[in-house]
Formats: structure tokens, sequence, C-alpha cells
């Protein structure tokens, strides 16, 4: 395992307002209790070509291409492992919990950094001043974060926002445009008395570019807080907390492809969900050309550890949690790749042996109906025997039932699910339940297609719990997925 950077890297997202991201940049640096340079965070300030439009802040403004910009860099962040992202943009905090939703790192929040400061700060004030873009303010950004009736949030009025704050920042004299100085800071003085007059005790700017040309406000006795200094301060102080991406399962699919299919249906039907927002992520690699995990464990058949191996890399890099692997015979070669993987592969058969533990009487006898190669692993069996579970598997002649019911012409592999093989299938369940067992694990993932998990299973006059890995493996995915939440 790498060794722990002994500082942190930050990710600045720029040109979403160059002026105002390179003062928080130069903020950021001012803000480290540090004279020594080896203590310094790292800092790395991205800023590629972006169009914004002429006034991006108007609150019809189309934010599409903002969105998918910032979304981009911060995938670049995430390939330079940086700890947390700097967004210095109050309009992009607007889709912020978007951003949160589909990203590992954490984005500090500028809005918790402004409510954190006035609320300790300033504790007495109650009537607050914002000033910021007629987007930001239909959005209700402010809002959010400073609710009543703790805070009353006052705006300028509606001429002075269209000729004083939307200009002092959009126009052609305004900050953007480089005016750090006349009309632009004449209006920003304009708006703030106004602000005044209506009782604003303190006024927060609502751009970062504001926070460039605060002397020349506060020097006529103007109440406006540094909010690109906040946020810095914030930054260094909280930057690198968890992130709240939302938890995502990897699916290795393709072996075989009616068990994937089969295992994802079970994961949304037994999800509690009202709505598609609240199902669970996962990302699929369905790759049916890895080697055939039996024909490599009873014979010469090619190894399938590459492949598997390949295909979590591939779920690792597409940001999920956890990987599930719904294909008992694969879970033999589970502890080869494991090491290198930077994310927990699900075990099916733990799981399965859990769930008999919690189930079944402490005595109970199970049986196994698997392929060839998860009997002659012997995968089962030593997860069971850790457990003090009895497991009992056909004899040669049973098992070779088994595994025409799975590989034969008119196998499940094949497509069928009715007829020779699920005949083929009960023979040999039959001689399980004769041997003593009172349960019987389906230990391939395509036999619950062609029986499903019963817990009161009538077959050879005696009652009998058919079990599913499957399904288990599923509710153990979800179950991760609620803690996770």
């Amino acid at each position: 395992m790498e060794n722990r950077r002994s500082k942190l890297r930050y990710g600045i997202v720029g040109g979403l307002g160059s002026l105002g991201a390179a003062d928080i940049f130069f903020k950021l640096v001012k803000a480290v209790p540090s004279t020594n340079a080896a203590e310094q965070p790292e800092l790395i300030f991205e800023q590629h070509p972006f169009a914004e439009g002429d006034a991006p802040g108007e609150s019809s403004a189309a934010q599409s291409g903002r969105k998918l910009y910032v979304f981009d860099m911060i995938r670049q962040f995430e390939k330079r492992r940086v700890d947390a992202v700097i967004l210095p943009c109050f309009l992009s905090h607007t889709f912020i919990d978007e951003l949160k939703a589909e990203s590992r790192l954490p984005i500090v929040n500028m809005m918790d950094a402004l409510s954190e400061y006035v609320g300790r700060r300033h504790p007495n004030v109650r009537r607050l001043g914002v000033l910021s873009s007629d987007y930001v303010r239909t959005r209700g950004l402010f809002e959010q974060h400073f609710s009543e009736p703790r805070w009353e949030l006052l705006y300028p009025s509606e001429d002075i926002q269209r000729t004083c704050v939307m200009p002092a920042i959009y126009g052609p004299e305004g900050i953007k445009a480089g005016h750090l100085q006349g009309a632009a800071v004449e209006r920003l003085v304009l708006a703030c008395r106004d602000l005044m007059e209506q009782g604003a005790e303190l006024i927060i700017p609502g751009f970062t570019e504001i926070p460039i040309v605060l002397d020349a406000l506060t020097q006529l006795g103007l109440p406006v807080i540094d909010a690109n200094l906040i946020y810095a301060r914030y930054t260094i102080a909280n930057g690198a907390e968890a992130s709240a991406k939302e938890f995502k399962i990897g699916v290795v699919g393709g072996i075989g492809p009616a068990a994937t299919v089969d295992f994802v249906g079970k994961i949304v039907r037994h999800t509690k969900a009202s709505k598609d927002q609240e199902h669970i992520k996962l990302v699929i690699e369905q790759n049916p050309q890895i080697p055939d995990r039996t024909e490599n464990l009873i014979g010469n058949g090619t190894d399938p550890t590459v492949a598997l191996y390949s295909t979590c890399k591939k779920l690792e890099a597409a940001d999920a949690d956890v990987i599930a692997i719904p294909c008992n015979t694969a879970h033999a070669f589970v502890e080869r790749i494991q090491p290198y993987l930077g994310i927990p592969v699900i075990n099916m058969l733990t799981a399965t042996v859990e769930h008999i533990q919690a189930s079944l009487p402490v005595k109970a006898t199970v049986g196994l109906l698997a392929t060839d190669g998860t009997v002659c692993s012997g995968i089962y069996a030593e997860v069971a025997a850790k457990a003090g579970i009895g497991l009992l598997i056909p004899d040669e002649a049973n098992q070779a039932k088994v595994m025409n019911a799975i590989y034969g012409e008119r196998g499940v592999k094949a497509g069928f699910t009715e007829g020779e093989c699920r005949e083929e299938l009960l023979v040999a369940l039959s001689h399980l339940v004769e041997l003593g067992a009172s349960a019987v694990i389906l230990g391939c993932t395509e036999l619950p297609l062609v029986l499903e998990a019963d817990p009161h299973f009538v077959v050879a006059g005696k009652t009998v719990a058919v079990l599913d890995p499957t399904e288990i493996l599923a509710k153990k995915c979800i179950g991760l997925a609620a803690r996770r939440t």
C-alpha cells in the first residue's frame, strides 16, 4: 500500500471567473499558519477555456456547460489524487449536490464556510444583505444556508440589482472585464447602501469578484465581509473531510449472462424504493469472454484470473465501492486477486453461510448443488467447515446430472429452464435430501433460474429449505448500501 502523503493536496477549479479564483488561490496561501514551505498544502490551480457568455448570472441562463466543465475538472483532479476540491464560484454551488453525488472527492462548500463564519463571528447579527447574481438569488442558494428565524436575508431592490449589481460584475466596465476601479466600484457602493437602508447589519458577497475590491468598499464604512478569505480559511481547517458520494456496487457480469440479469433483478426487486432515485447505483462490466471457471479448476481450461482481475479493475476505475461476483465458482479465484484490488469483493459464499447460521438450526446438515469446479475446489466446504456446518455433495451419478442441468445441450446455460434440466436437478436434490440434508444450496448462479428459493420446498416426501446465494448476495449488497447512505 502507498504511504499517505504528509500534506494535503487541493485542486482549485479555475476558469469560472479567473480573477475570483486567483484571489482565493492567493488567500489560501496566506491562510496557512506556517512559514515553513514544506508544511504548505499542495495547490493545483487548473483552468481551461470556458465560454461563460456575457451574463451567465442571469436568472434564465443555462448552466449545463458550466456543470459539465466543473465535472470534467473534478475527474481530472481525481486522477491527480487531490484530497479535496475548491470551487470558487457561487453559480456552481447551486448544483454542488449534483457534483458530490458523482465524485469521490470532497468539494469544500463555500456556503458552509460563510454560514459558519457569520454564526461564530457575528452571533448577534440577524439582518444580512446579499449581493448575488439573479441566477443565484432565483435558486435560493443563500436561503438554504441562512434560514429563518435566525437570519433575515435582504437583497438589493429590483432597480439596483438591474442597474448596479449585474453591470458591476458582468458589464463592459465590470470586474470580470478587469475594471477594478471606477464605475464597477461605484455601482457596488450604491448596492451596499441600498441594503443598509433596508436595515442590513452585514453584507455578504455572492460573487468571488467582490472581495477583490473589498478595500474600496470597507474604506467607506460598508460592512462587507471577505467571502474569499473566509472560504480559504475554512478550506484549510475543514477541506479534507469525507465525501458523501452515493454508494455504488460494481458487478462482474457475463459469468453467466443470464445469472447477471437475475442478480441485478433481485437487487432491484428487494430494494425498498418509491421512486427511481431511491434505488442503488450499479456499474456492470458484462464480460462473457472470461474463461470458464470450472474448465480451469477440473481440467486444462484457460486460467480466468487475469480476466477476472481486469474486469474488477474496470469496476474500481468506474468508482465502485464494492464488487459483487454473481458466480459461485469464480470465488475460487477471489483470494488471488483481492490483495491487488483497492475495494473489497463481497464474498457470496460467506454471505450464504452467514444466512444459514442465522436462519437454520445449529446442527442443520446442508447439501450443495454446484458445478464440478465449485465442488472440487472445496471453497464451499471450507467456508462451511469454519462455521461448523456439515456439507453434503451428490455422488458421482447425481453430480453428473447437476452438470448436465447446467452445461448440457438442454441445460440452463443453453437457455433452458424447464424440461430435462429441471428434472435432473430435482433428482439430484432428492438425492441430497435422502442423505439427510435439511437445506440445499443452489451453488451455481444459473440454478435459481430453474428452481427458485423456497424455505419450505417439498421433495422426496420431506420439506427442505432451498437456498439461493444470488438472492442472498443481492440482499447483502442492499444492506451495505443502506449502511453507507
